[in-house]
């Protein structure tokens, strides 16, 4: 197993390789389906539940399967696993399902998942696999609801219109609106409203990052207070 701590796994998962944001992976439901909260909400719960799936199926094999048909193995975990979520959808949130289309069935080919399961999972053992899983499940989810929290707000002038649709009747009265009257602006909810918003969002890492290894490297050059020994050798006349 490799040498990974869980700390670092949640730090890589959420900020330093977020699949999202750093490693631009999973761009096409990222962009697509990210119009609201509740889309992005019901995809990034698909997606974290597959992540945890298939790492846990692929560590529990990865001594068994040889490297001649590891990936075809690999792939018919994802696929059965998407199958899975596709039918729990249809069952308990179908007009979401609906709404979600194409993107579901197309986690099967998501490069967050596929390339977790061939480069994490493969090469480590139960525990972290699924922890793995799950926190890079959830650092995609949180751009994923980020984006969709920006569209939305920019776009209708509102916040979780439509939560009964994953989360029953209860979330009818969840919307907030901020701006009465608001007049939609469409850019924001079409899909170069998309590619602003990823872009800004990739632009405000980049500057905290800047900020945070400024800090660091002033924290090692800053001179250390009190006084200090200094040793003479030889004569003094």
């Amino acid at each position: 197993m490799a040498d990974t701590s869980y700390k670092e796994l949640s730090l890589n998962g959420l900020w330093k390789n977020n699949p999202a944001i750093v490693q631009l992976l999973g761009l096409c439901p990222l962009l697509a389906v990210t119009g609201s909260v509740v889309n992005a909400i019901g995809l990034g719960l698909a997606t974290t539940l597959v992540l945890i799936c298939s790492n846990t199926a692929v560590s529990l094999i990865r001594n068994i399967v040889s490297d001649a048909v590891r990936l075809p193995a690999f792939v018919m975990i994802i696929a059965a696993a998407v199958t899975c979520i596709e039918l729990l959808m249809q069952a308990f949130a179908y007009e979401l399902y609906q709404i979600l289309g194409i993107f579901l069935p197309l986690i099967t080919t998501n490069c967050v998942i596929l390339g977790r399961a061939d480069g994490f999972a493969a090469r480590n053992a139960l525990g972290p696999s699924m922890y793995d899983g799950f926190i890079m499940g959830v650092g995609f989810s949180v751009i994923l609801v980020l984006l969709g929290g920006l569209r939305e707000l920019t776009g209708t002038g509102a916040l979780f219109a439509n939560m009964d649709l994953l989360f029953g009747p209860g979330a009818a009265t969840w919307e907030i609106v901020l701006v009465e009257g608001y007049q939609p602006f469409l850019l924001a909810i079409l899909p170069p409203g998309a590619f602003i918003f990823t872009g800004l969002i990739i632009a405000a890492k980049n500057v905290i990052d800047e900020r945070i290894k400024k800090h660091q490297d002033a924290r090692k050059e800053r001179p250390v207070k009190g006084s200090k020994r200094v040793r003479v050798t030889g004569t003094i006349s």
